[in-house]
This record gives C-alpha cells, structure tokens and sequence, in this order.
C-alpha cells in the first residue's frame, strides 16, 4: 500500500510540474517566449502561471494583462465582442429568442485558425462559440433556447443560418442543418471550408484544438493483463475463537482482459474501464488447540477460492513524452464467487465463500500505447457475510502486466 502512494505521490508532483513552451504577448504588443504551466483549461483561464527559463521562479499573470498566449495546442487571444449570456437552466430561460448581446473584453479560445476562425468562450454554465471570416469582426455563432409558455422550450438556431451565409465552399446544406451547437460539428464545419477556400486537402487550415485530441488516436482499447496476486485470508469467530485461522500469503496467478475507453477531451488524459478477472487463492495451515483434558490437538485448515472480479474505475494518465506516460486508477471491484468456493475445517466442517465487493488503488506505466505495468492495492474484503458470527479479511496487491490489442 506504502509503494502505491509513493507512485501516486510522484505522478501528482510531475504533473504539478509540468511547463511547456510557450508565448505571451502583453497588452503593448511586445511577445516573449516563455515556458507556460498548461493547465489543460476546461473555462477559459483567468490567469497563468510561467517561468522565464527551467532556473527560474514561477510567474503568475492575471490575463487582463495579455493581449495573447498559446502553449502546447492551446492559443487565447483577448478580444473586445459581443456576447448573449443567456442561461440554459429550466428555472432562468429567458422568454425572449433575440440573443441579448452585451460588448464585453474576453480571453476567446482559437479552435480553428484559417480564412475562417472558429473561437470558443466557456465558463462554467457558458459556452459560447464565435467566428470571423477573412480577419473580420469577430462574432457569436447564435444558439439560444427561449421560453415559449407551458413549460415548452423552443431553440434559436440562427448559427446555421449565419455559416450558410458566410461558409459558403465545401459545405453542403444538410450538413449545415445536421450540425450541432458543439466544437466536433463546429470544427468539422470550419475545417471544410476552409480547406475548400485554399484549394488543398486541409493542410493549410491550423486546428489548434480537436484534432490534436483525435488525430490517429484509438478511443477504444483493449488490453490482456496476466499478473501475480499476493493475497491473504484471516477468519475469526467471535463465540469460537478456536476456529480464528490467519492463512500465510500466498503468490497466485491472475488474467484479465480490459475495456478501456478513452475520453475525447483533456488532451486524452482520462478513461473509464472495465476489466473482468480470473483470480484464485488457495492455502492450508497447521493449527494447535486445546482439546480438552490437557490435550493439544493439532488439525489442518484450508481455503479454496476462486472468482471472477470485475473492476470498474477511471483511469488518469501523466504524459511523459510521446511514448511514456504514468497513470493511477480508481475502481470499484465487483467479485463473483464460484459455489466450489470453500473453508475447510477439522471433523468435515466447512463454510461457503460468498461473494464480496471492494476497491483498488492502482499506479503504473505504460509504452508506446502498448506495453503496461501496474501495482495495485485491493482494499480487504469479507465474503463470510451469510455468516452471523463469522468476520473475513481477504487481501491482495497485484503486479500487473498489460499487452495492449488495439
């Protein structure tokens, strides 16, 4: 367990650290590369943090002092525009379907740099996307849901009319009213006629977001992960307590095949999965007990348990380069017993494994998006339950090895 918190430690202290290259350019116009903390902003950032070089001390830059910044796939640029905040939730709909514009100086993020730019705005409950065509005004791409009276809800789409009227190559019509207000259709959209207005296959138009998150990249994984489970097992009963047996530990095989999928944002960095798992402990002990009339009898105890666990969890990854990356999971493990499950005791007595659930911690490294190795805790489980009087604690931490398919 100790092992596991000091890789979940490091893995957290590299990412805390991690400054890449970068620029800022200030309010006068005056650009310095720098090397910029990439937050992998979700809302658009109120300030960031740089260091002039690896030496130097950290920085910090209330945004309302840069003009501009980009780093890794993320460039901002602050610009004077006009925005309809109007809220989404039921309770503050407005009755109104006119965007109720005010002029307002954002930091826009660049999703799509080209003839035409595609920029998004979003904080917290607002997201906004904005547009300019041929370095013109920049304006809000219009989407808006309105109150229509009893509790019916109707939408503004004029952002479909606006790219109709000005996105007019590459496009066509069904595309446009099948586009839905989010950044993989606005993108899509941008991408086309921008690679249409310049006559090429899209080398020319900079997606300075999405496809970088998508490019070549297998959102579905599925990985075989062979490893070693070092578990123990120690019972008691508490109007018996001739019967507390602590089973050593002992070194088992296991074998899963995981389910990985692989969220579309945050530059890939988080997953779900899910990974149904053979695993088996067996192991017997020597025990000594009064038997009465001064006599010590001695009798052996043993356990056979196999199941199929099946954790579900999320994963998070650390890049280190583009080959390396650490990661730590989360999971919740479901186990499923099989009904040969069993403790043997002395004078033919038994008790029937029953399954149990608990969690696991994990930490490891992956290759070259093949190649894994993770330790991972499993916190105890009791699976004598059905048992009024009887108390378990199953334990494991796992090696494990990962060869990922595709």
């Amino acid at each position: 367990m100790s092992l596991v918190a000091c890789l979940l430690a490091f893995t957290a202290y590299q990412s805390q650290i991690k400054f890449e290259n970068g620029y800022v350019i200030n309010n006068s116009g005056e650009k310095q590369e720098v090397l910029i903390k990439n937050s992998e902003w979700k809302n658009n950032p109120k300030e960031i943090e740089y260091k002039l070089s690896d030496a130097s001390d950290v920085k910090r830059e209330n945004t309302n002092n840069i003009k501009e910044f980009g780093v890794g796939s993320y460039r901002f640029v602050r610009e004077t525009v006009k925005i309809d905040r109007s809220s989404l939730k039921l309770t503050d709909i407005s009755e109104k379907k006119e965007p109720e514009f005010h002029q307002e100086t954002l930091l826009l993020r660049y999703l799509i740099d080209g003839k035409a730019d595609l920029l998004s705005y979003e904080q917290d409950d607002i997201r906004r996307f904005f547009y300019s065509v041929d370095n013109s005004e920049i304006k809000q791409l219009v989407y808006k849901n309105y109150n229509i009276g009893n509790g019916s809800i109707a939408y503004n789409e004029e952002y479909k009319d606006q790219i109709s009227a000005d996105l007019k190559c590459g496009i066509t019509g069904n595309e446009i009213d099948n586009a839905k207000y989010s950044k993989k259709d606005l993108v899509n959209i941008f991408s086309k006629f921008n690679a249409c207005s310049t006559g090429s296959t899209g080398s020319e138009t900079k997606n300075t977001d999405y496809t970088v998150q998508t490019a070549k990249r297998d959102m579905f994984n599925v990985t075989i992960r062979p490893g070693i489970n070092s578990s123990s097992l120690s019972i008691g009963n508490e109007n018996f307590g001739v019967r507390n047996t602590d089973f050593d530990s002992e070194l088992n095989f296991r074998i899963g095949i995981e389910l990985e999928y692989i969220f579309p944002f945050n530059k890939n960095k988080w997953s779900a999965f899910v990974e149904p798992t053979y695993q088996s402990y067996k192991s017997s002990k020597e025990v000594s007990f009064d038997g009465g009339y001064t006599s010590i009898l001695t009798a052996t105890r043993s356990v056979e348990y196999s199941s199929i666990e099946v954790p579900v969890g999320i994963r998070h990854y650390f890049f280190l380069n583009d080959k390396s990356k650490f990661f730590v999971d989360f999971a919740y493990v479901l186990d499923f017993s099989s009904k040969k499950s069993q403790i043997d005791f002395e004078y033919d007595n038994h008790l029937a494994i029953s399954s149990g659930n608990n969690i696991a911690l994990g930490a490891g490294y992956k290759y070259n998006d093949r190649f894994s190795a993770e330790l991972r805790y499993l916190s105890p489980r009791s699976f004598l339950d059905d048992y009024v009087y009887w108390k378990s604690k199953y334990q494991t931490i796992s090696l494990i090895l990962g060869y990922t398919l595709f």
